[in-house]
């Protein structure tokens, strides 16, 4: 069983966007998580900043595209695909 090292306050808030977007290096996650379960304000600041992650998902599967930004998307990437071709 290897031993994991010990994260400080201001290692895991430096880390907490990774881990929160799931970014983390895996052999950091087993650290983060055990400094979570050990320290109260880290772990509120955790909560708050997943909280603020799920609102802003939340909003954005209500977001309406326009029907054709599919379409116009496609054709600008084939066009800029074209583009960054050099002619044979």
């Amino acid at each position: 069983m290897t031993e994991h090292r010990h994260l400080a306050c201001e290692e895991v808030f430096r880390r907490l966007d990774d881990y929160l977007d799931r970014q983390l290096d895996p052999g950091e996650v087993p650290q983060v998580e055990q400094h979570l379960a050990e320290c109260e304000m880290c772990a509120r600041e955790y909560r708050f900043e997943a909280s603020v992650l799920a609102g802003i998902r939340k909003k954005v599967r209500r977001i309406q595209l326009p029907p054709d930004l599919m379409g116009r998307l496609s054709r600008r990437l084939r066009k800029a695909a074209g583009d960054a071709c050099p002619e044979e």
